[in-house]
């Protein structure tokens, strides 16, 4: 990383703090021009659609497609952030695999706080599902609190008795509403994004009374992951969150699920977003294609069938 592309990155993030909580009219506002400086690849095909009774962007590679499909969930602490602010994720990761992508529109906190983020995105699974996908043609990918939703959905899923979708892709997901990572602390003042008192401030909107110590608000401390599919989550050093995916990886790690943990130095929260700006942003979102590529597959009595 040059010190060039850090300093683009860095100016870009470190924004004068106000001296009071924002809106949150001021917080999507101020997050949608920031996303909307992001590098979206070109020749890629987007229609609105819905899916799951929710709003979605259905992206699609401009050359021939794979067989696959990820279901994608955006960030923005469940209470700001859009498919369209996602764009620049979503659309590398269809870009570089050749897979399709739906990515969902879910609802926000704090007019629909927990657990009504989690409800639509098992809700689109369940679509994808009936429409005759098969699962293991159907990936999970999101960021920060997308990211904890690609975990939170294969709990609610597996409590629903559906199957578990082939893989997961988590960038700098948010996986710990208790607040209780070490880098919460040890990153303070590092990390040029978030700080306790800004995720408390969105994190009690989302929570809305509901009590942070259950596991689908905290997985990565209290949830049981047995029999979830392969993972991958990717972070930053810079970044308060980082624990979350740390305690993640060793939770899943001690259930038996095949989990791969990509920690990218002096970077920021999801800054897979800078592709094309940043050489780590490409070389992470790379991995990440490789990783959905490797796991995302026709199953072989279909395969077979084809032949």
């Amino acid at each position: 990383m040059s010190k060039e592309q850090r300093t683009q990155v860095g100016a870009m993030l470190r924004k004068p703090r106000p001296d009071s909580p924002q809106s949150v009219e001021a917080i999507r506002a101020g997050f949608k021009a920031m996303m909307a400086q992001m590098v979206v690849p070109d020749g890629l095909r987007i229609t609105k659609t819905t899916l799951g009774e929710r709003p979605a962007l259905y992206v699609e590679p401009g050359t021939a497609t794979r067989t696959g499909t990820v279901l994608y969930f955006h960030g923005g602490g469940w209470v700001f952030g859009s498919p369209e602010t996602a764009l620049s994720l979503t659309g590398n990761l269809v870009a570089r695999t050749g897979l399709t992508a739906y990515s969902l529109d879910y609802r926000l906190a704090p007019e629909h706080p927990f657990p009504a983020a989690i409800e639509d995105a098992l809700s689109a699974y369940r679509a994808l599902l009936d429409s005759g996908e098969d699962p293991s043609t159907i990936a999970f990918a999101g960021d920060s609190a997308g990211g904890g939703l690609t975990v939170t959905t294969c709990l609610a899923a597996r409590d629903a008795g559906l199957p578990m979708p082939a893989a997961i892709v988590a960038f700098s997901p948010g996986l710990d509403a208790t607040r209780t990572g070490e880098s919460m602390d040890t990153k303070a003042g590092i990390d040029p994004f978030f700080t306790r008192e800004s995720l408390g401030h969105t994190g009690a909107m989302y929570l809305a009374g509901a009590d942070p110590h259950q596991p689908m608000l905290s997985p990565a401390v209290l949830a049981d992951l047995t029999g979830f599919p392969p993972m991958l989550l990717q972070a930053g050093t810079d970044e308060v969150l980082l624990d979350d995916s740390t305690r993640m990886a060793a939770r899943a790690r001690a259930a038996g699920v095949d989990v791969i943990l990509d920690i990218t130095a002096d970077v920021p929260h999801v800054f897979q977003s800078f592709a094309g700006v940043l050489d780590e942003a490409d070389q992470a979102l790379d991995r990440a294609a490789l990783f959905l590529t490797q796991h995302v597959h026709i199953p072989d009595a279909a395969a077979k069938s084809a032949r």
